[in-house]
């Protein structure tokens, strides 16, 4: 299909509301962090996008919240199966090798009232990271701050890393200053959305790694290697309204095998020496997005790539490649809102726009 058949299929350009959504759920929670369980009714939307593939992604439901508001709280409601709903208030410190470990769980939402920040300042390889999922279905994790100690190229973990999951809606959060790199996804993971969601790097670099890069603000690593060819067929993923804001070096993100549709974003970090990276047999779709000051917005890396569509995007003063490989891309088995790019910006950039900006578990401002 060429690229006016893709747009005429998606395109309708201004709106912001998930189709199929009750336009009636309450307004977003105030500034102040909530102390009591929130209501549950807003999250009766579902995922857009690869997530709403398969049955689609709707977590825990309106299941009650369970509040936690201590590490040893969060950690025992995201490993219990039976807890379906987490609600983050305030700020929670994991711990030095405290990273956890959520397995093995379908039907689960973790979720932050406004301000919540789950935080890591360990920037050791065993002992960073904050969260590491694995073999999980149906999960929603919406409106928290992960927040790493900064990039240090120590072999560590990243901020969150999913790896062998199914159905993973990610939505107005903000991960920032991983060690190893903010959020990545690996193993067969598969059908994911990540929608209005916020990356950077604040903090300066730790230099000298013994991995051997001096900057490693690395942010989104989809695909372990080449050789993890149980990845064909798998990590197919959107990431739609979503913003690589400054301090990124690379990977905004880094793409082997998966059909990944990279839509109505932004890029606009000064820091970049890639943005868009083309691995082994990628399949990518950037579409409509906004390049700002970039240095190489489109890596076609070692040009092994399946397919690199590049359409309807705003590059301004960027250098380097801003095309890509001549091959069209896949066709999104679904629909979208799409904005035009020009409306891109005002829209990812607003007070309810891309990171955790909507102080609570409502999809109201979740539509793409």
């Amino acid at each position: 299909m060429n690229v006016s058949a893709i747009l005429a299929g998606t395109l309708l350009a201004g709106t912001t509301l998930l189709v199929g959504c009750d336009q009636s759920s309450p307004a977003p929670a105030s500034a102040a962090p909530l102390t009591t369980p929130a209501a549950a009714a807003d999250a009766t939307c579902g995922a857009q996008g690869w997530a709403a593939q398969s049955g689609g992604t709707l977590g825990g439901g309106t299941a009650t919240p369970t509040v936690v508001t201590t590490y040893a709280q969060l950690k025992t409601a995201l490993t219990t199966a039976t807890v379906k709903v987490v609600q983050v208030n305030g700020t929670i410190t994991i711990p030095s090798g405290g990273r956890i470990s959520f397995q093995d769980q379908s039907g689960k939402t973790l979720f932050g009232s406004a301000g919540a920040r789950l935080v890591s300042a360990d920037q050791t390889a065993s002992g960073s990271g904050i969260i590491y999922m694995k073999r999980c279905s149906n999960v929603l994790i919406r409106n928290l701050i992960f927040e790493g100690p900064g990039a240090y190229d120590v072999d560590g973990q990243d901020n969150m890393t999913v790896d062998a999951c199914t159905r993973v809606w990610i939505d107005h959060c903000e991960f920032r200053d991983g060690v190893d790199g903010n959020l990545d996804f690996k193993n067969t993971t598969d059908l994911v959305t990540v929608s209005w969601t916020k990356f950077a790097y604040l903090k300066a670099p730790r230099p000298d790694g013994p991995g051997g890069s001096d900057d490693h603000r690395f942010s989104n690593l989809i695909g372990s290697g080449d050789d993890a060819t149980a990845d064909r067929g798998k990590l197919n993923i959107t990431f739609a309204r979503c913003w690589w804001a400054p301090g990124c070096v690379a990977r905004m993100p880094r793409v082997r095998f998966g059909k990944v549709h990279v839509v109505n974003s932004l890029f606009n970090s000064t820091s970049a020496t890639s943005g868009v990276q083309a691995g082994f047999e990628a399949n990518l779709l950037v579409q409509n997005n906004v390049f700002e000051g970039l240095r190489r917005p489109i890596d076609l890396m070692a040009s092994n790539s399946t397919a690199v569509q590049v359409t309807g995007n705003l590059f301004t003063n960027v250098s380097g490649n801003a095309a890509g490989n001549g091959r069209t891309a896949f066709t999104p088995p679904y629909t979208l809102s799409v904005l035009g790019a020009s409306s891109v910006k005002a829209a990812v950039t607003a007070s309810n726009g891309a990171g955790a900006t909507i102080g609570g578990n409502t999809c109201t401002n979740s539509g793409i």
